[in-house]
């Protein structure tokens, strides 16, 4: 059995706006992102809050989904927040 390395995730910042990323320790990479050491535009809004994780196999699926994500509108982000 295969376990999933490569993530994507939805980070609700402080501001309610909501970041898309992809790593390969989710955990780690919250706490980075509340830690000011994350991407520039959570820097500044945190804390943050992890809504939504999806796993992946690969690499390029991961980032692949992560690009499609952030194309999303804010209110279809919303609903896959809580699906």
């Amino acid at each position: 059995m295969t376990t999933a390395d490569h993530f994507v995730y939805v980070l609700r910042c402080e501001d309610d706006t909501l970041y898309t990323g992809y790593t390969t320790d989710v955990e780690r990479r919250v706490d980075e992102h509340n830690d000011g050491e994350g991407a520039k535009y959570t820097r500044g809004r945190t804390p943050v809050e992890l809504v939504h994780v999806e796993e992946f196999d690969s690499q390029s699926a991961a980032m692949s989904r992560e690009y499609e994500i952030k194309q999303f509108s804010r209110s279809r982000k919303e609903s896959l927040v809580e699906e």
